[in-house]
């Protein structure tokens, strides 16, 4: 089967903006365990801070957090937070 896509190094954008935090804070919440889940997972939810099912803990909406939640979606439920 033939490739239909290509990554070329010069394509995209030139640069990117250094920080891009929104501006809310966002409350993570543990629903499901991590028992039985791999241990890249495991230390994606101890490094959000969650320790033990059904903890839940406060942090500032950035990038980076987007792709620790991306990461553990299926254990995690995520709402605002009242500033």
């Amino acid at each position: 089967m033939p490739r239909t896509f290509v990554w070329h190094r010069t394509r995209g954008p030139k640069k990117t903006e250094p920080n891009t935090l929104t501006q809310g804070k966002v409350r993570v919440t543990q629903v499901r365990s991590g028992i039985g889940h791999t241990a890249r997972m495991r230390a994606t939810l101890e490094a959000l801070g969650l320790r033990h099912h059904q903890a839940s803990v406060v942090h500032q909406d950035s990038p980076a957090l987007r792709g620790m939640i991306m990461r553990v979606r299926h254990l995690v439920k995520v709402t605002a937070a009242k500033e």
